[in-house]
């Protein structure tokens, strides 16, 4: 069964109260379903930015996108989850992941583990989380029972296979992390391969997962080619030609890209897009264009 598109803006900056809650407007106002909020130092805190979106707003629901999953308690964290679903009226969608900026780590004074012991601590995490929340006697209750949406991010096989036992949304940002702090862009073909595996891991779901992408750039041209010249520097690991088919680059006229979304739904099982802020009215012809699709 093909998935309705659900689209989604992570917002990344504030300036103050009355300006964080215009912006939140504006993207309920474009349509957009869902606003995130992302977990990096530098950046909004996620809880307390989320409760402002939500009390700015009436229908979007109100999301992380993600925690970073080493900055958090279990405990603390399923005490944040459940206050703040219950102050927005179960808008709430919790979005997590591994972690992965060294640098963040350091300065937070938490240890940067390595890649498995970072995917350790997010399965304990969420492990715990999801037993916190669904526990009748945890205090306090989340408005969302057994407690709300779970999105768990990432590529590689064990967070893959996590997310096919426990998420709720599955979501792929495209690219793999090579050595540490460095991502690099998967190809049309090695994404193929990622989906491919996650569906090995979810085959035995009774319900399936929402699919999740993480679109990177976003830009309304009438020429794709010279759009994406200069991102070709960033991917000199790719040809021309497979920077022009990467799935997480919107880029084209309205009517190209609402063509390139389709596709990759009916290609990979994508329904559910994310953008970044700084891209949010750009990608707002496009959300018009497949709403109600």
């Amino acid at each position: 069964m093909v998935k309705p598109f659900r689209f989604s803006v992570n917002m990344v900056t504030l300036s103050d109260g009355a300006e964080w809650a215009a912006r939140c407007r504006r993207a309920e106002d474009i349509g957009y379903d869902v606003i995130q909020v992302a977990d990096h130092l530098g950046m909004p805190a996620p809880f307390p930015a989320m409760v402002a979106a939500a009390a700015a707003t009436e229908r979007p629901r109100i999301g992380t996108f993600v925690l970073n999953a080493a900055f958090w308690n279990p405990a603390l964290l399923a005490r944040e989850v459940a206050t703040v679903d219950s102050l927005i009226g179960g808008r709430l969608e919790v979005g997590i992941g591994a972690g992965y900026v060294r640098e963040e780590h350091e300065t937070a004074g938490i240890p940067y583990r390595s890649p498995g012991g970072r995917v350790d601590h997010l399965a304990r995490t969420v492990e715990e989380l999801d037993r916190f929340l669904r526990d009748e006697k945890h205090v306090p209750k989340p408005s969302q029972r057994p407690r709300p949406p779970l999105l768990i991010a990432g590529g590689g096989d064990r967070v893959l296979k996590l997310a096919a036992e426990r998420a709720d949304v599955v979501a792929f940002a495209g690219g793999l992390q090579v050595t540490p702090g460095e991502l690099r862009v998967l190809s049309a073909e090695g994404l193929d391969e990622r989906v491919a595996r996650y569906r090995e891991f979810a085959a035995g779901r009774t319900t399936e997962a929402e699919l999740n992408l993480l679109i990177q750039l976003v830009v309304i041209t009438d020429d794709r080619r010279a759009a994406l010249r200069e991102y070709c520097a960033f991917a000199p690991y790719l040809t021309e030609e497979e920077v022009l088919g990467l799935p997480v680059l919107a880029v084209g006229t309205v009517e190209e890209i609402a063509a390139q979304f389709r596709a990759t739904r009916e290609r990979y099982g994508f329904s559910y897009f994310s953008v970044l802020e700084p891209y949010m009215e750009a990608f707002a012809p496009v959300v018009e264009e497949l709403r109600g699709t």
